[in-house]
C-alpha cells in the first residue's frame, strides 16, 4: 500500500545534496487532518520552532492543540558503531548530526526521508490520518549487508503548542497490553498512546535539556525546551522488512484504538482521500494538484450549535501552524479553496457555520482558540461575507440555500451597519460606512502590540466602503420586488456617488486610503484600492480603475504580492524581523501579502478585458509564488507573508490560507 501512494508523481522531491545545512532547516513541510491538528518539522527533521511536531493535536477540534511527540530519534548499532539519525539543535551544535546520511526528502501523500548508510538503506515514511489524530511512521529497511540493531526513543513535549516544556513537567507513562500511554499530572490535557508490534520496549527515562528553537530566537521568544524521553524501542534487523510505529492522541482517559489499526487502512484512507479531491476539482495538471491538496489542508472540521444541537460542521483555518479561523480570511479564502474546487456542499457548510455565529450584524472577527465566545472586533468579516455567499451563488446557482439561508444574514447585517453596531460601526449621513477609534484595529490590518495600533485606519476605510458598495449591488441583483429593487439601486448610487467624492485623489489619480472622522484624508499608496477594482460591482469608472491598477503596479507590486505600503512612504518598513512589536510594526507597513495577487491581477485583467497579452503577463506575475510553492519556506504551500523589498524572504506562518486560496483561484479561474 505504501508502494501504491508512493507511486503517484511526489508533491515535492528535495535531493539533499543540493540544500546547504542552513537550507535544510528553513525548509518545512506539513501534514494535516481535518481536526486540524498536523504534523510538521524541517526538512532536515529538526524542529525549529516551538509549533513544531510529530504530532501536534487538537483536543477541542479545530482548536486547543498541543505538541505531544515533538520527535523521534533512531539509533542504528552495526558491528559495534553507533548512528543515529536524529537532529536536534542546541547551543553550539547539531546533534546528533543524522541529516549527514540524510538523502532525499519526498512530499507526496505523507513525507518521506530516505537515509543511505554503510549497512542498510531507510526509507521513513510518515502519515497522518485525514479523521483522527493518529500518526503513522514506517520504516523500510532495505540492501542489509549485516544484521543491525535499531532503537527508536520517542520525544515527548505534552504542552500547549504556544508554550514550550520544562525538565519540570511531571510526565508519566504506563505500559498495557503492547501500548505505551503517557500524560500529564493536569486536568484537561491529553494522552499519547505509542504502539510498535514487531519491537519490544524498554523503559529508560530521560531529559533531553536546552533543546533551541532557531525560528523563535529570531522572532525575540522565548526558544529553548526540553523534552522528555520514557525509554525505546528496540528490534534487530538482519533481513529486508519493514517496522510501524503507530501513535494516537486522545483526551485523558479515552481509550485508544491504535492497536487495532495497520499501515495499509490508514494509508489507503489518506489515498482515497486525495485521490477523490482531485478528481473533485478535476485538477487539470501537476501545479493544480499541488494548489487543491494545499488549499485543502485549511478546510476543517468545527462543532456548530444549531437549535440548541450540537452538529459537525465545516470552517477553514487561516494559517498553519498558528491561525484558527478568520472571519475575514474564511470568506476571502473560500471562493479558492472550495468554490473553484468543487466542494459546493462544503462552502455551504462554512457559509452555515458563520452565519448562525452573526450577532448584532457582526460575523465572528475568529473563534475563540480555547472554546470560548466569538470574537466580534473586525468591520470587514461581514462584508466579506456577503461576498462570499454571492459568489456561491453564482458558481451553484443554489437559490434555495441562498435565499432561506444566507440572505437573511446579509439583510440583517446590512441593517446593523446602515442603524450601527458595536465598535461605532454604522452608514455615515453620506451613506458610507465609518467605524473605530483610534485605539482600534477592525480592518485586515489590524496589528497591536503593547497597545498601539499600528495602521488604526478609524473613519472610512477605502476597502470598507469598496465591500459595502458590492454588498448594496448585491442587493439590487437579488431583489424581486420592482419597487425594493429601485430603492436599493437608487441608494447604492448615492452611495458611490458619494464615494467617488470622497475617497478620489484627483492629483495623485488613486484612492484615498482612509477618510477620518475629523476629515483627515490619509494619502499613504495602499492596495487596498485595489477592491474598488476587483469586486463584482466597482463605484469607480473604467479610466479610475486603470489608473488605479497603474498606481498600484508602480508602487506595490513584487513578485511574491502587493506591498501593504509604497517604498516611498516614510513609514514604510522593508524587512518584517525582530521581536513582536518589530514585528508588528512592519506587518502592515511594507511587508508584502501573497494573497494581494489575487485582486490585483482580476483587476488588471479586467481593465486590459482579458487580452491574450494581460493573461502572458499575469503569467509572469505568479512565477515567483509557484516556484515559492514547491522549493522555499513551507514546502507544497504558500507562505503568509513576505518582506517588502528583495529579496522577500519569507515571514509569518509557512501556510496561509488565502495565500494559497488567491493563487488557486487564479490558476483554475482567470487561464
Amino acid at each position: 500500500m505504501v508502494k501504491k501512494l508512493l507511486d503517484r508523481q511526489d508533491l515535492i522531491s528535495t535531493q539533499m545534496r543540493h540544500l546547504s545545512r542552513d537550507d535544510m532547516l528553513d525548509q518545512e513541510w506539513l501534514l494535516t487532518n481535518k481536526r486540524g491538528s498536523y504534523s510538521s518539522l524541517s526538512v532536515m527533521g529538526c524542529q525549529t520552532r516551538r509549533y513544531h511536531g510529530l504530532l501536534v493535536a487538537s483536543l477541542r477540534p479545530p482548536v486547543e492543540r498541543y505538541v505531544t511527540l515533538a520527535n523521534v530519534n533512531e539509533t542504528i548499532i552495526s558491528q559495534g558503531n553507533r548512528l543515529e539519525l536524529g537532529n536536534f539543535e542546541f547551543s553550539d551544535c547539531i546533534h546528533p548530526n543524522g541529516y549527514k546520511s540524510l538523502k532525499q526528502f519526498r512530499r507526496h501523500g505523507g513525507v518521506t526521508f530516505t537515509y543511505e548508510l554503510d549497512d542498510l538503506s531507510i526509507d521513513k515514511h510518515i502519515y497522518l490520518a485525514p479523521d483522527e489524530d493518529v500518526l503513522v511512521i514506517e520504516y523500510q529497511f532495505t540492501d542489509i549487508s549485516s544484521p543491525v540493531q535499531f532503537k527508536l526513543q520517542p520525544m515527548l513535549a505534552m504542552r500547549d503548542f504556544h508554550a514550550l516544556g520544562t525538565k519540570h513537567a511531571k510526565l508519566s507513562g504506563r505500559f498495557q497490553q503492547q501500548v505505551l500511554t503517557v500524560s500529564g499530572h493536569h486536568d484537561g490535557g491529553p494522552e499519547i498512546h505509542m504502539h510498535s508490534p514487531d519491537a519490544s520496549f524498554s523503559v529508560s527515562e530521560d531529559w533531553w535539556y536546552d533543546l533551541h528553537y532557531r525560528v523563535e530566537m529570531r522572532r525575540g521568544q522565548d526558544y529553548k525546551e526540553d523534552l522528555w524521553v520514557p525509554g525505546s524501542y528496540d528490534i534487530k534487523i538482519d533481513h529486508d522488512r519493514s517496522l510501524t510505529f503507530f501513535v494516537q492522541v486522545t483526551s485523558k482517559g479515552q481509550s485508544p484504538t491504535l492497536v487495532n489499526d495497520d499501515t495499509e487502512k490508514i494509508i489507503a484512507k489518506v489515498d482515497a482521500y486525495q485521490e477523490g479531491l482531485l478528481l473533485t476539482a478535476q485538477a487539470q495538471d501537476d501545479l493544480e494538484e499541488k494548489l487543491v491538496l494545499a488549499a485543502d489542508q485549511f478546510v476543517v472540521q468545527r462543532p456548530v450549535l444549531i437549535d440548541g444541537k450540537e452538529k459537525q460542521s465545516y470552517t477553514i483555518l487561516a494559517g498553519y501552524p498558528w491561525f484558527a479561523d478568520w472571519g475575514r480570511d474564511t470568506f476571502i479564502a473560500l471562493p479558492g479553496c472550495l468554490l473553484t474546487t468543487g466542494q459546493h456542499d462544503i462552502a455551504k457548510d462554512v457559509l452555515s457555520t458563520f452565519s448562525h455565529a452573526v450577532l448584532q450584524g457582526q460575523v465572528p472577527n475568529r473563534f475563540d482558540d480555547y472554546g470560548g465566545a466569538p470574537h466580534y472586533n473586525s468591520i470587514d468579516a461581514s462584508l466579506w461575507f456577503i461576498n462570499a455567499c454571492w459568489e456561491y451563488l453564482q458558481v451553484t446557482d443554489d437559490i434555495a440555500t441562498f435565499r432561506h439561508v444566507l440572505l437573511p444574514k446579509i439583510k440583517e447585517i446590512i441593517k446593523y451597519y446602515t442603524d450601527g453596531t458595536r465598535d461605532g460601526i454604522r452608514a455615515d449621513s453620506d451613506g458610507l460606512i465609518t467605524g473605530g477609534s483610534y485605539e482600534t484595529q477592525l480592518t485586515w490590518m489590524d496589528a497591536k502590540c503593547q497597545g498601539v495600533a499600528f495602521t488604526p485606519r478609524y473613519g472610512k476605510a477605502v476597502e470598507i466602503n469598496a465591500l459595502w458598495i458590492n454588498a448594496l449591488y448585491i442587493m439590487v441583483e437579488v431583489t424581486t420586488d420592482y419597487k425594493e429593487k429601485q430603492g436599493w439601486l437608487k441608494r447604492v448610487q448615492q452611495v458611490e456617488t458619494n464615494f467617488n467624492a470622497l475617497f478620489w485623489n484627483e492629483e495623485g489619480g488613486y484612492l484615498y486610503d482612509c477618510v477620518y472622522p475629523d476629515g483627515t484624508k490619509d494619502d499613504a499608496i495602499r492596495p487596498n484600492q485595489i477592491f474598488a477594482v476587483s469586486l463584482g460591482y466597482s463605484a469607480l469608472d473604467e479610466i479610475k480603475q486603470r489608473k488605479v491598477v497603474e498606481i498600484v503596479q508602480g508602487h506595490l507590486l513584487t513578485p511574491y504580492g502587493l506591498r501593504s505600503l509604497s517604498p516611498l512612504h516614510h513609514d514604510y518598513k522593508g524587512h518584517c524581523i525582530g521581536d513582536q512589536f518589530s514585528r508588528d510594526s512592519a506587518y502592515h507597513q511594507g511587508t508584502v501579502w501573497g494573497w494581494l495577487i489575487g485582486p490585483f491581477i482580476e483587476s488588471y485583467l479586467k481593465v486590459n478585458h482579458y487580452t491574450v497579452e494581460s493573461k502572458h503577463d499575469a503569467n509572469d506575475m505568479i512565477k515567483h509564488l509557484v516556484d515559492h510553492l514547491q522549493s522555499d519556506g513551507g514546502l507544497g504551500t504558500i507562505s503568509e507573508i513576505f518582506d517588502g523589498d528583495a529579496p522577500h524572504m519569507p515571514r509569518g506562518c509557512i501556510a496561509q490560507a488565502w495565500s494559497v486560496a488567491s493563487l488557486l483561484r487564479i490558476k483554475k479561474s482567470l487561464f
